[in-house]
Formats: structure tokens, sequence, C-alpha cells
């Protein structure tokens, strides 16, 4: 069994988002779910403070940001690495630029809020991508983090001889790292399940990547019954001192 490495690798990263189709098939799985709804959760977590201009970055698609922009009344902006994910995020009325979370185009204190949702582990010298989200909150501003715990989907990687996630930002170490630049860091977990009652939307995830295709010929041509694998988000609120 091996575990799932390297999504914090630029490389692995730039390829991943030239796109949306990778990201696309990744979202595709979870259709049958059950639990809390952890985008609503993070959505609710940056509204919270009554954030009056709020940055998301590594915004993807845009669909939060969008969210944000249209239910919030803040003044919101969009960054993201993938000149595809901007441009997608601007469709949608945003706020959407081309910039990485290790060099932040934005004054000290620019930001009530930044939103961060599942991307951390993407960023390959987190301790400096954390040190510019601190720098661009105002004091007592907060970041809202989503990641997932070494167990999610992991009936689901275990199919094709994957064991566990290695995240560079999970659960598990997501909080003493968030520690070192924040000095109130809150954390939630949203549990549930994803079901699977075919095996083309699980070949289709496992092939959206590098670090998952090694495993497509070790999966079942078809599932004899439907597949519940456990769902293991976690949402962490962490707030800059005044």
């Amino acid at each position: 069994m091996t575990s799932v490495r390297g999504l914090n690798d630029p490389a692995h990263v730039q390829a991943q988002y030239a796109t949306e189709a990778a990201l696309a098939a990744r979202k595709a799985v979870y259709r049958d779910v059950t639990g809390p709804d952890p985008r609503q959760a993070a959505f609710a977590a940056v509204i919270a403070g009554g954030a009056a201009s709020i940055l998301e970055v590594g915004c993807g698609e845009g669909e939060l940001a969008e969210q944000l922009v249209r239910e919030s009344g803040a003044a919101v902006v969009a960054i993201d690495q993938s000149e595809r994910m901007v441009e997608l995020t601007r469709r949608r009325g945003v706020d959407a630029h081309v910039a990485d979370v290790q060099d932040l185009p934005f004054a000290n204190g620019a930001f009530d809020a930044v939103l961060a949702a599942w991307m951390l582990y993407h960023v390959s010298d987190l301790d400096l991508g954390l040190r510019e989200i601190a720098r661009v909150l105002t004091p007592g501003g907060r970041l809202v983090a989503t990641t997932n715990a070494a167990d999610h989907l992991v009936e689901l990687l275990e199919l094709g001889g994957v064991e566990r996630w290695d995240l560079p930002f999970g659960a598990e170490s997501g909080e003493a790292q968030l520690r070192r630049h924040f000095d109130r860091v809150e954390r939630v977990d949203l549990p549930g399940t994803v079901t699977f009652t075919g095996i083309e939307a699980i070949r289709s995830y496992f092939g959206s990547s590098e670090c998952f295709a090694p495993a497509l010929d070790r999966l079942p041509t078809g599932l004899d019954e439907p597949l519940i694998a456990r769902r293991c988000p976690v949402l962490f609120v962490a707030t800059k001192g005044r």
C-alpha cells in the first residue's frame, strides 16, 4: 500500500489546474453524500465576523467567491496561479487575478478575512504562504481554511492499493502549522460519507491525477455492491492577533 504524496509539487499543481478537466473529475464523485456541507460551513465561517473585505486564495473555478460576492455584501477579491481558473472566476463576476499566495500583491492589513478552500496542501512553502496571508489580514482578521483528514475517502483509495493521504496541510498537522502564524485556531470536523454505485466515476477520479494514475490498473472492472467511503473534511478558523 502507498500514500498519496506530492500534492505541493509546483509542476503537479500547474498541470492539475491548467484546465478545469481534472478538477471536474474529482468534484464529480461528491454527488451522493451525507453529512454537513463543508463548502457552506466555510462560507458561513468567512462571513461570521462581518468582514467588509475578503480575499480567496486558490479560488479554482470561483463558486465560493461568486457566492461571497452575491451574498456577503463584502468587497471580494480572488486569486489563483492558474490563468484558466482566473478566467472562469472572472466570468462569474468576481474581481480575480493571477497571483501566488506565497507572494501576495496586496498591502498589509488589506483584508478582514481570507478563504483558503482545499488549497494550502498545494503550497510548496506553506510557512511563507501562511505568513503572507497573516500579513494581508487586518488585526483580528481571520483565515478560514479547509482540508481533509488522512482517512478521507480511504475505502475508495484502497480499491487501487492506496492506503491514505499524506497531506502537507491536513487535519492532523494543520492546527500546529497555523499556530505558528496566528494567535487563535479553532477546528471543526465535518464528517460524512460518499456512496459510489458504479466504477466509472472512480476510474475518472483516479485518472485525474498522476498521483493516482498508477493505481488505475489495480481497480476492479466493476462494483458488486455500492461502495461507501468516509468523507473527512475539516475546517480551521485562524485568527490574527490585534
